[in-house]
């Protein structure tokens, strides 16, 4: 059977722009890289917005880069589904969409995108169906993860070439940063870091830490909820992009908010980078640039087990020291103790963990999830 020729993806925005960034990427590389006639239905407009500049809130239904944006309220009006309906993290479609799939003489392929995690369970849980009570549908699970009995991950065609062509390029690096407000020439030593958070109380004793170091350090600290905790150290009520902070060996520069494939450029520019939740953790992992994952903490305290089965699997073939050093920070980011003592031995390794990140993105980069998607249509319909 042929791929489908049209797709509906479906998304509850909850985290802001976690889960509105995957649905973003995932409905530009259907419709860009596999010519597919894609809707993407968004029940916050605003959230999307800081992503997608030309996006018009006002409006209910409107096409940006060749994606149909489309606002999903209570009052959904009656539309013909799409051959291939997506439900982003076990969101629930609107019943008289439902309805109109079940009416269908030939039904569409109903998947619940999951959430990103890897732990052993998903492999068992990929795929699996879901018949509907009442109509003549099946949805399927469809798990994103690290090996080939999962999903994959969302990877465009061409971004890892895109990615080494910027790393090679010392002009376009210069470019990069001189938009940025920051000096192209490094101070001797120089590291320069990311900073993309939730709210976190390790936040000050890691600013402490790179402010009271030996070696100079630059953090890019983009606009978000990481903000008003880092403008606190500096002893300011609040700050927007365009300031500078500086104290003892630390200058940070707030960043405006900015578009996917400019925060891609940030990860690969810089030589750490601190990520959080799932769209930007996977990214940094194609920057192929040493990492510390904030996940989104839950009170059951069950995210501790996700994060320590993706550190299980990220550390795997790292000398013991370097593996060690990778799980004491990403804990401490977490709520652990220490992150200053943390950050000293992970960063004394960052040109071993950069080797090690490249290895590892060339290893993830054969499982593509939208061709994994595309391909379970083929084989479901």
């Amino acid at each position: 059977m042929a791929y489908p020729r049209s797709c509906d993806i479906f998304c509850t925005v909850v985290d802001n722009y976690g889960d509105i960034g995957v649905c973003w990427r995932l409905a530009r590389q259907l419709a860009h890289e596999h010519g597919l006639q894609v809707r993407l239905w968004v029940d916050d407009l605003h959230s999307f917005g800081r992503m997608l500049p030309e996006l018009d809130v006002a409006l209910t239904q409107q096409t940006c880069r060749g994606v149909g944006i489309r606002l999903w309220t209570a009052d959904m009006p009656e539309v013909e589904p799409a051959e291939l309906v997506i439900g982003a993290f076990a969101c629930r479609l609107p019943e008289s969409y439902i309805r109109a799939m079940a009416a269908r003489e030939r039904k569409p392929v109903w998947l619940n995108l999951e959430y990103l995690s890897a732990e052993d369970w998903v492999e068992s849980h990929h795929k699996l169906p879901s018949p509907h009570p009442q109509l003549p549908l099946t949805k399927y699970f469809f798990f994103p993860g690290f090996t080939d009995r999962t999903g994959g991950l969302l990877i465009e065609r061409d971004l890892l070439a895109q990615r080494d062509a910027f790393r090679a390029d010392a002009a376009m690096q210069a470019r990069y940063w001189q938009g940025l407000g920051v000096s192209p020439q490094r101070r001797a030593g120089e590291l320069r870091v990311s900073l993309f958070s939730y709210e976190n109380a390790a936040i000050a004793p890691l600013l402490r830490a790179w402010a009271e170091g030996a070696s100079p350090l630059c953090c890019l600290l983009p606009e978000g909820r990481a903000v008003p905790q880092v403008a606190a150290f500096f002893g300011h009520a609040g700050g927007r992009a365009g300031d500078v902070w500086q104290r003892g060996s630390l200058t940070v520069h707030v960043l405006p908010f900015v578009e996917q494939p400019e925060y891609d450029r940030l990860l690969w520019a810089c030589d750490i980078n601190f990520v959080r939740g799932e769209d930007s953790c996977v990214r940094a992992q194609w920057a192929a640039k040493p990492f510390i994952w904030q996940i989104y903490p839950q009170q059951d305290g069950v995210h501790l087990d996700k994060l320590d089965a993706l550190r299980a699997r990220y550390v795997e073939g790292l000398p013991a020291d370097a593996a060690l050093a990778v799980r004491d920070l990403w804990l401490a980011w977490n709520g652990g103790t220490d992150v200053a003592a943390a950050w000293g031995r992970f960063s004394e390794r960052h040109e071993l963990l950069a080797e090690h990140g490249l290895a590892w993105a060339k290893h993830l980069s054969g499982n593509d999830l939208a061709l994994n998607l595309l391909d379970f249509f083929r084989q479901t319909e």
